[in-house]
């Protein structure tokens, strides 16, 4: 019996995202992309798995100003970035390439 592609469930990373490593180690696979829209969604798919509503209070933002920044195709600012890190528990680390 044949698989048709349009009747498989779309893929959910947020489901897989329930520690705090699992995020971390998320997050900096995608920062390794060096993509802005792709870490958009990251953030989003880990805001998800922790609860949009809890990370938009968190963050000091509205919870349809935090979908739209971090949607797949968005290019969140900086501020942003670092509002929802911290709201997620997460730091941004730098180390020479």
């Amino acid at each position: 019996m044949a698989i048709k592609v349009s009747e498989l469930q779309d893929f959910d990373p947020s489901v897989y995202l329930q520690s705090e490593a699992a995020m971390a180690e998320y997050l900096t696979s995608i920062i390794e992309e060096n993509n802005p829209a792709l870490l958009a969604a990251a953030l989003g798919d880990i805001a998800r798995a922790r609860g949009m509503t809890e990370i938009a209070r968190a963050s000091g933002l509205t919870r349809e100003a935090l979908y739209t920044a971090l949607k797949p195709d968005a290019q969140p600012r900086f501020d942003t970035i670092a509002r929802v890190c911290t709201a997620l528990g997460l730091k941004i680390s730098v180390t020479p390439a």
